[in-house]
């Protein structure tokens, strides 16, 4: 009989926000349990940590993997980034031949993939982060007020245009080959969601995000 192990994790500012719950973790591993694993198979054990993905310290997962390796079951996840948002960190568990990953939301990747998809997003945050700093950094350097009034609208919207279409940019190479191969709106934002690429704000991507970047990458193509 097929066994799974789960491992759920949520930090304390996602308990609110909309797929990153853990109603909606729930949701995504009962649909990968029903629709895609073996049958029969049974859950042996199931963990929840509530902590950041920047902490690899997470006693509740070291419960869950070492359970499963104990037993041979594969250590089943919502999404990547609830095992951590650290490459590094994810690889080190790919790389453990006594342990088995499966990723609900992507049911069919394998390590290989995984570790692909692990890596583009852990290189979209790093951007992301320091983009921002850079951006207020300079928009001090101009004497601007952060935080305060912008006097000039027009400059105003001419940077958040700028800024909209550099992101387009940095998930043109996941975005446009997806898009090339016919995958709709709504499935390319799905496996950039599996993926762990956030969007802007730090939430999911959705079908009219995912078109808005292509229509700002039309405008440069």
């Amino acid at each position: 009989m097929k066994s799974y192990v789960i491992y759920k994790r949520v930090s304390t500012e996602e308990q609110g926000r909309s797929g990153l719950g853990l109603e909606a973790q729930d949701r995504d591993i009962e649909l990968y349990l029903s629709t895609y694993s073996d049958v029969p198979y049974e859950v042996i054990g199931t963990f929840t940590d509530v902590l950041s993905g920047a902490n690899d310290g997470r006693p509740e997962l070291e419960k869950a993997i070492a359970l499963a390796r104990s037993t041979g079951a594969e250590l089943l996840v919502a999404k990547l980034d609830r095992l951590s948002r650290k490459v590094s960190f994810i690889a080190s568990l790919m790389d453990d031949k006594k342990l088995a990953l499966r990723v609900a939301s992507m049911p069919h990747a394998d390590k290989f993939q995984l570790h692909i998809y692990a890596a583009l997003a852990e290189q979209e945050r790093d951007f992301i982060s320091t983009r921002t700093k850079a951006a207020l950094a300079a928009a001090k350097a101009r004497g601007v007020k952060l935080g305060g009034l912008r006097p000039n609208t027009e400059r105003r919207n001419e940077a958040l245009r700028a800024g909209a279409l550099d992101r387009a940019k940095r998930v043109e190479k996941f975005v446009r080959p997806l898009h090339a191969e016919g995958k709709s709106l709504r499935d390319i934002a799905e496996l950039m969601n599996a993926a762990g690429i956030p969007t802007a704000r730090g939430g999911n991507w959705q079908a009219s995000q995912v078109k808005r970047v292509l229509d700002r990458l039309a405008t440069v193509a």
